[in-house]
């Protein structure tokens, strides 16, 4: 029977490697909010000026960008769980 687990002193540069991935962590959840603002502003015009193509882009960039937010924000957790997943195969 083999036993490896993730070693997480095996390595150097692995804090920075975990510094850099929840820098681009927080950079997706920014631009996941910024692309909702203006998701918003395109779907209120659209919908303010009877265009109904540039309201359904709109709508579609607020579940695009939410979407983004919750794959950001729960990317650890989902991980962890499939990890958890796999061990148990």
């Amino acid at each position: 029977m083999i036993d490896i687990d993730p070693n997480s002193s095996g390595l150097p540069g692995l804090d920075a490697l975990r510094t850099i991935v929840g820098a681009v962590m927080m950079f997706g959840l920014v631009l996941a909010a910024l692309g909702l603002i203006v998701s918003a502003v395109v779907w209120a015009f659209g919908a303010n000026s009877s265009n109904p193509h540039l309201s359904g882009r709109g709508k579609t960039g607020v579940l695009i960008c939410c979407g983004a937010a919750v794959l950001c924000g729960g990317a650890v957790t989902l991980i962890n769980f499939f990890w958890d997943v796999g061990q148990s195969i």
